[in-house]
C-alpha cells in the first residue's frame, strides 16, 4: 500500500506518552460487570483470552462496555469532564506508527467527505483517533489493549493501542499496511454507520430483541456492514489516489478470514457457539467487505435485508 505521500490527519488524540494510560500507570480502571452478557458468551471469552492469553476479565470487560455504550447503557465514566485528565498530544505523531495511523486516517477523510454527501446527501464529519499503550478511559468507559480497536459513540472517537498490528500478525496470521487500513476503515464504518443513524436505530432493536442471540445477531450485521463500508472506502481510494498495490487485497482477505468468529472459537475452544457470533463468520467477513471493494457503492452494503 502506498502511503507515504498521503496528507497526514490533524485528528488524531497521541496518548501513548500519557503516564495516566499506560501500562500499569495507576489508572483505576472499572470494575467488571457481566450482568447484560449472556452465559455462553462469557464462556466464550474466557476460552478465547485463554487461548490467546488474554485475561479473559479485560475481553469480558470490553464487551460489555461496548455493548452498553450501543445499548443505551451508563457509565459513571461517560462525562469527558469527569474524567482524570489526559495529557494528550492532538495532531500528527512524529513515529512512524503514528505517521501511518494518521496518514490512513487522512484518506478514509478525504474519501467519506466526497463519497458520503454524493451517495447519501450527508456532510461528513470525521472522527478524531485515539492512539494509547496498554489502558485509556473512553466517553464508553475504560479501554484495554486486549479489547482491541473499537468505535465509541458517545465521544466520536476510534480507540486504538497499535500492539493489535503486531497481534494481527503474531496471533491472527494476518498483516500489512493495507490489512491495518482495513482495520481503521472498519472503524471508521462504525462512525459512518453513525452518521447515517443506523447505530441508534440498532441499538433500539437490540434492546427489544427477545433473547440474547437476536441481539447477537444484530450485532453480527452491524459488524459485517462495517466491513463493507471499509471496502466502499478502499474501493473509492483505488479509483481516485490508487493507493492499492498488488497482493494488497490478499492481505486484507486474509485478515477478515482470520478474525472470523468461528474461526476464533474454533480456535481457542475446538468448536463454534454461533448464536454467540458478533461479528460474523470468516467467510461472512471476507463476502462484506468484497462487496464494497467491488461496488464502491454504501447502498450495497445493507446487511439488514431480508
Amino acid at each position: 500500500m502506498e502511503w507515504q505521500d498521503f496528507r497526514r490527519s490533524e485528528n488524531v488524540e497521541d496518548r501513548r506518552g500519557d503516564d495516566s494510560g499506560g501500562d500499569g500507570g495507576g489508572i483505576s480502571m472499572p470494575s467488571v460487570s457481566v450482568g447484560h452478557l449472556g452465559l455462553g458468551t462469557i464462556v466464550v471469552l474466557g476460552l478465547i483470552g485463554w487461548a490467546l492469553g488474554i485475561d479473559p476479565r479485560v475481553l469480558i470487560g470490553g464487551a460489555e462496555m461496548i455493548q452498553n455504550a450501543r445499548n443505551g447503557g451508563q457509565y459513571s465514566q461517560t462525562s469527558e469532564a469527569s474524567l482524570p485528565q489526559q495529557h494528550a498530544q492532538t495532531g500528527t505523531p512524529s513515529d512512524n506508527i503514528g505517521q501511518f495511523v494518521a496518514a490512513v486516517l487522512a484518506q478514509t477523510e478525504d474519501v467519506w467527505s466526497s463519497v458520503l454527501p454524493a451517495q447519501k446527501g450527508i456532510n461528513y464529519v470525521p472522527p478524531r483517533l485515539v492512539l494509547y499503550n496498554g489502558q485509556t478511559y473512553s466517553g464508553c468507559g475504560g479501554a484495554q489493549a486486549a479489547m482491541g480497536p473499537f468505535y465509541c459513540p458517545r465521544d466520536k472517537k476510534i480507540y486504538l493501542d497499535t500492539s493489535f498490528f503486531r497481534d494481527m500478525q503474531q496471533r491472527y496470521g494476518g498483516g500489512g499496511d493495507f490489512a491495518y487500513a482495513y482495520v481503521i476503515a472498519h472503524e471508521v464504518g462504525h462512525h459512518i454507520q453513525d452518521q447515517l443513524g443506523i447505530l441508534g436505530k440498532v441499538e433500539a432493536a437490540q434492546m427489544n430483541a427477545g433473547s440474547r442471540a437476536g441481539a447477537n445477531a444484530l450485532s453480527v450485521r452491524l459488524e459485517l456492514m462495517a466491513d463493507c463500508l471499509a471496502g466502499v472506502w478502499a474501493a473509492n481510494a483505488q479509483s481516485k489516489y490508487h493507493i492499492i498495490d498488488p497482493g494488497d487485497v490478499e492481505k486484507a482477505v486474509a485478515t477478515a478470514q482470520a478474525i472470523g468468529d468461528d474461526r476464533l472459537q474454533q480456535a481457542a475452544q475446538g468448536y463454534v457457539v454461533p448464536d454467540s457470533f458478533t461479528h460474523g463468520t470468516a467467510a461472512q467477513r471476507v463476502q462484506w467487505l468484497n462487496t464494497g471493494l467491488k461496488s464502491g457503492q454504501i447502498d450495497s452494503c445493507n446487511t439488514f435485508a431480508p
